[in-house]
């Protein structure tokens, strides 16, 4: 009689996720060829929330880009500059796809027949981003803003503006100089004089946000 061989035990073994088996649609931003997903997307993916349900921005957030975007109206600058709102998409390179808050280009850059039904593929004066909107699973908020920044300075983006709601700060990085970052009480400047102050505004509005504490 042979005996039977003896049984191996199984190993569990821990696969990564593969990038190929998320749906593009959960994709917000390409960087360098790394997907970046929406924000909670993994409940998408477990039927806990529809996409439509992770995709928007958050009262605070919307509120920011709105008064940011008022005070480039109310400074009659549409002569000179075209002011791209609701998220406009940027096409840098086959493997990076980015989208921001408020993208400002010169007219002279960005003349009629290169606005089309794509994404703009020239690099704006100055790109506004309010908060960091893709999961962070995989580093660090700084990491990906560091990364995102210098992406754009190294296009030919003029000026990146982060707003951060959590922390209540602002970061101004530009060509060349070194890249401050200051408290969101601190006038700063857009472009062509055109100053904000956040936690000023909010305040007026009666608005208190909740600041993140270490």
């Amino acid at each position: 009689m042979i005996d039977a061989p003896e049984k191996r035990k199984k190993r569990k073994v821990s696969l990564p996720v593969q990038a190929d088996v998320i749906p593009e649609y959960l994709i917000r931003e390409m960087l360098n060829g790394v997907p970046y997903y929406y924000k909670n997307y993994q409940q998408v993916l477990t039927g806990k929330k529809h996409i439509e349900d992770i995709m928007g921005a958050s009262s605070l957030q919307s509120f920011i880009v709105s008064y940011l975007f008022r005070l480039l109206i109310k400074a009659d600058l549409e002569t000179k500059y075209h002011i791209l709102v609701s998220e406009p998409g940027l096409h840098i390179d086959r493997r990076t796809n980015l989208s921001g808050d408020i993208l400002i280009y010169e007219k002279a850059q960005l003349t009629p027949d290169k606005i089309t039904v794509k994404y703009a593929d020239i690099p704006a004066l100055v790109d506004v981003e309010v908060d960091v909107k893709v999961d962070m699973s995989r580093e660090k908020d700084f990491e990906y803003v560091m990364h995102k920044t210098q992406k754009l300075l190294d296009f030919g983006t003029g000026k990146v503006v982060w707003v951060f709601t959590e922390s209540q700060k602002v970061m101004i990085a530009q060509p060349q100089q070194p890249w401050i970052t200051y408290d969101w009480n601190t006038t700063l400047e857009m472009l062509d004089g055109v100053m904000f102050n956040i936690a000023q505004y909010l305040a007026e509005e009666g608005i208190t946000a909740t600041k993140r504490t270490l």
